[in-house]
């Protein structure tokens, strides 16, 4: 007996995948929970798994086809591999050509792209179409060119009738231009030390999302400087007792930073929200994306309700999104429904830029890295590690005002952690 393996339930507005690369092949024995394919989606790399010990039977979908939820994928049979096992491939179209001279009145046969298609003979009069019958010499000029009564309208004949005049009139209008399709552009040659790659499927959504969120959303990024001292100094002197507390988590940055975006967006919902065609959607939890690199490309998983989550819990799932974000091990259900995104440039050296917000979210914080910066401290100059803050915002729900006060809740936070503590 033979189990259908299909392509499982994808996650939130995933409905397609891309069969990126089959692990086992046809004949081989395979495992319970063995995986047997990787599928490829908008946001991560889904592996699909054998329900039981058997083997692999047949292939029915080859690598690089797209697929959609439910499509059977594979045939996992129980015992030996049968001696046939081989890759499906379809079967080929079979056209069933009708006989020369059927019998009379006997329609031939459809064939096996459908019914045969046969011309609609016109109306013997006209007026079987719903209107007024043309005139004689009209009917005749518009069958010579093919010219339907409801093209022409209404004639200027007795009762709408459609005159001779009438069709003369149509075909001494100048033709309207049709506008030629835009040719696809092709490729260009490759110059010596060139090569071309296929674009991966998350690759290719990041690129359109990211030209949508341009292109629909009202864009545009305000600037900030925070001093890391405070927190600096506090997770210098509290990191190891945190880290024992805590089973092995590591007092970063990361959660000081959300905790202070939660405050901000507390006080400033509108950051919070979307737009839905004419209306505004304000959401009481606060789901935050955080943005982490992957080996295929960017992710963001999400904090649900992180307003509710503590300086413990929120670096514990950090560092499990990174470790699974490296493994390609996060589940599509992670990555969607969230509501605000933090992402951090500074791990990889960039010191300022301006983050593309991630659609339908209406705005992201930018981290940076820090630095060393003389700062005039108290009529002083001193030098205080700095860190560049930026918020990428959709202007059309949040107003300049808010962005500008939500980066300066965000600072103020940072810059006087006992604030995050005490709520204030």
């Amino acid at each position: 007996m033979a189990t259908e393996i299909k392509v499982p339930t994808l996650g939130e507005s995933v409905t397609t995948a891309t069969v990126a690369r089959w692990l086992k092949k046809a004949g081989e024995a395979v495992a319970a929970d063995e995986p047997l394919v990787e599928l490829e989606t908008d946001k991560v790399t889904v592996e699909v798994n054998a329900p039981h010990d058997g083997t692999l039977a047949e292939i029915a979908v080859a690598e690089g086809a797209e697929v959609e939820v439910g499509t059977v994928l594979a045939l996992v049979s129980e015992g030996a591999a049968p001696a046939h096992a081989r890759p499906v491939e379809p079967p080929p179209v079979e056209i069933a050509h009708p006989a020369a001279n059927p019998p009379a009145g006997v329609n031939p046969p459809p064939t096996a792209l459908g019914p045969v298609a046969r011309p609609a003979t016109p109306p013997a009069d006209w007026s079987e179409r719903g209107r007024p019958a043309p005139l004689p010499a009209a009917a005749v000029l518009m069958e010579e060119h093919k010219i339907s009564p409801e093209t022409l309208g209404t004639g200027t004949g007795k009762d709408g009738r459609i005159t001779k005049g009438d069709v003369l009139a149509f075909l001494a209008r100048p033709a309207a231009p049709v506008a030629a399709a835009p040719a696809p552009k092709a490729a260009r040659e490759l110059a010596e030390g060139e090569e071309r790659v296929k674009m991966t499927r998350l690759r290719r959504t990041i690129a359109r999302r990211l030209k949508d969120a341009q292109s629909t959303a009202a864009l545009l990024t305000t600037f900030n400087e925070v001093d890391m001292t405070a927190i600096k100094t506090l997770r210098a002197e509290y990191r190891d007792t945190f880290e024992k507390k805590h089973g092995g988590a590591r007092l970063g940055f990361m959660s000081f930073f959300v905790r202070a975006a939660v405050a901000a967006l507390q006080e400033f919902p509108a950051v919070n929200a979307e737009i839905d065609g004419d209306d505004i959607i304000y959401k009481h939890a606060i789901n935050m994306g955080i943005a982490v690199g992957g080996p295929n490309g960017l992710v963001v998983p999400v904090l649900r309700h992180a307003e509710t989550m503590g300086f413990a819990e929120i670096e514990k799932s950090i560092s499990d999104f990174g470790k699974r974000a490296r493994e390609g091990q996060l589940k599509l259900d992670e990555l969607a429904g969230g509501s605000f995104s933090i992402t951090n440039g500074g791990v990889y050296g960039s010191l300022m830029s301006t983050p593309i917000i991630n659609p339908p979210q209406s705005a992201i914080l930018g981290m940076h890295k820090i630095q060393d910066r003389p700062m005039a401290i108290d009529g002083k100059v001193e030098i205080r590690p700095m860190m560049y803050l930026a918020l990428t915002y959709d202007h059309r729900i949040v107003d300049g005002k808010e962005a500008v006060s939500f980066l300066v809740r965000v600072k103020e936070g940072i810059e006087d952690p006992r604030r995050l503590l005490l709520g204030i």
